[in-house]
């Protein structure tokens, strides 16, 4: 696997689109913000760059954008998210179009914070069409149909009643509830089978049965599968290993795919 650096070099006209996911970016996570600054300004000077997708997880345990939109000037001033919102409105200033998927941490997301940065929320499955390709984007956790507890979780939580009532709750219940969330998430992630927690085959053939590429994260397993003519392209989490932040990302180039490495 090539490095984003290599691509960025010696492909930079040919780059079309970018895709993330499960950044999981929060106050406690200032090393994985300034790698997602750094990767956007990368990103600035691709002169054929048109989107860049965030498949989900972008923000981690987030509970509502009235947490960071109801800030005064001065508090937003100093927050964490500022930095990262306005790395983003320099690369939406060049023309590219920014889309955000809702992830299981960051489902209360909406078009109020992402309009601050020129971007907008997309749902799921959400479909690119190229000359020769029909690319399927998704976070991933509905693909993981065997883990049946965080299916019957999954759409209770995302139920539009369910959200409209979350959102109506006291910041401080909010927060602790995005909390019991990630605990839980973690939990289960040590305690479930390492087969339960990837996707289902029969799931991911039926949901490619109209497209040629399905581009997804959230399963923290990158690779890429081929399924006879149909390919499946699973994006990282972002790491940091108190070092170096790493990730595999995805790039958009003519009618192919990659995965590339990225590193800070």
């Amino acid at each position: 696997m090539h490095s984003t650096d290599y691509f960025f070099t010696t492909k930079p006209s040919e780059i079309q689109a970018v895709f993330v996911s499960d950044l999981h970016l929060s106050a406690r996570t200032p090393r994985l913000c300034r790698a997602f600054i750094q990767l956007i300004d990368d990103l600035c000077v691709l002169p054929n760059l048109g989107s860049v997708y965030i498949l989900g997880d972008w923000l981690d345990a987030w509970i509502g954008d009235d947490v960071y939109l109801s800030l005064d000037e001065t508090a937003k001033a100093k927050h964490w998210l500022t930095p990262v919102l306005m790395s983003l409105k320099k690369l939406a200033d060049k023309r590219v179009q920014l889309f955000v998927m809702h992830g299981n941490r960051d489902f209360t997301l909406s078009n109020r914070l992402t309009k601050v940065f020129g971007g907008a929320i997309i749902s799921e499955p959400y479909y690119l069409t190229t000359p020769q390709a029909r690319i399927r984007l998704e976070h991933g956790d509905a693909l993981c149909t065997d883990d049946t507890k965080y299916q019957q979780y999954r759409a209770i939580i995302r139920h539009p009643v369910v959200l409209w009532l979350l959102l109506r709750l006291p910041l401080s219940i909010r927060s602790k509830l995005g909390q019991d969330i990630k605990n839980k998430s973690s939990q289960d992630k040590a305690s479930k089978s390492y087969t339960i927690m990837d996707v289902n085959d029969d799931t991911v053939r039926h949901a490619m049965r109209d497209c040629t590429r399905l581009i997804h994260g959230h399963t923290h397993r990158p690779a890429v599968h081929q399924m006879n003519d149909k390919t499946r392209i699973v994006l990282s989490d972002w790491r940091d290993d108190g070092k170096h932040i790493t990730a595999e990302i995805g790039l958009l180039i003519g009618d192919e795919i990659m995965l590339a490495s990225f590193s800070a």
